[in-house]
């Protein structure tokens, strides 16, 4: 794990994990780094054997301060590389962290609208939404988009969230949000970590906000999506439903 310094520069940090975006994570770091706010960037690489880390160490001298990176050992999973990311984040006295995919999928540009639903307006958790304007997704087949749009309307079924796009991995959390949460219990590894934080956050008693964002498939690159995340997805639901049955969750204030 690498060593820091005490200074940043941004009270913002924008966690991408990787694996295998040699084709898109410098461009993705240009784009973040190219914006109007400061925003820290921090990489999690999952050994990509097509030497994604080596791209981003080359930039770090470029972007000294700013541009850090978690090298892990293999796919170790979507939502352990988060929540390494969280703690990190943590440790390191961010006020906002923000999850962003690597492939250009989510609209750089767009952090700015999730900072602001926090940092101006006031929510704990803002949500870049695929479905809160209808159905805001481009180049991806039928088949997925409708998959994807049926199993947020799921979730929101079986766990009362009042959120349009439960799955959705475009999001700002406010520092206190993650210090509350039990990072240590969270239990998916997959894309169902995604709804099980939106969860948590919802039964702390946590502002949950959407913000509408047009979703782009990715262009270059390889999906990781498969139908093991979708499985994990619908039978992780019911047992997160069935459990929070028998918690009581603190209300944060």
């Amino acid at each position: 794990m690498e060593i820091l310094p005490d200074v940043k520069v941004a009270d913002s940090v924008v966690i991408i994990p990787t694996y295998n975006e040699k084709e898109n994570v410098a461009a993705i770091i240009e784009a973040v780094f190219a914006l109007p706010r400061n925003f820290d960037i921090l990489i999690i690489d999952d050994n990509s054997p097509d030497g994604t880390a080596a791209i981003v160490k080359n930039l770090q001298t470029k972007y000294e301060g700013r541009l850090h990176l978690l090298e892990r050992e293999g796919k170790l999973g979507l939502g352990t590389a988060y929540i390494a990311g969280f703690k990190w984040a943590i440790a390191h006295h961010y006020e906002y962290v923000f999850e962003m995919d690597a492939d250009f999928s989510h609209n750089p540009n767009d952090l700015l609208k999730l900072y602001d639903a926090c940092a101006k307006d006031g929510a704990d958790v803002a949500i870049g939404s695929r479905y809160l304007t209808g159905v805001n997704v481009v180049n991806w087949p039928m088949g997925r988009v409708l998959m994807s749009y049926y199993a947020s309307r799921y979730v929101r079924i079986v766990t009362g969230m009042p959120i349009n796009d439960s799955t959705a991995g475009f999001v700002c959390y406010r520092r206190r949000v993650l210090e509350s949460l039990p990072l240590d219990d969270i239990r998916f590894k997959g894309y169902a970590f995604q709804i099980e934080m939106k969860f948590l956050a919802y039964k702390y008693g946590f502002k949950i906000v959407e913000v509408p964002i047009i979703f782009v498939n990715r262009m270059l690159g390889t999906s990781k999506m498969s139908s093991g995340i979708f499985s994990e997805g619908f039978f992780g639901v019911l047992r997160l439903k069935w459990s929070s049955m028998f918690t009581k969750y603190p209300q944060i204030k």
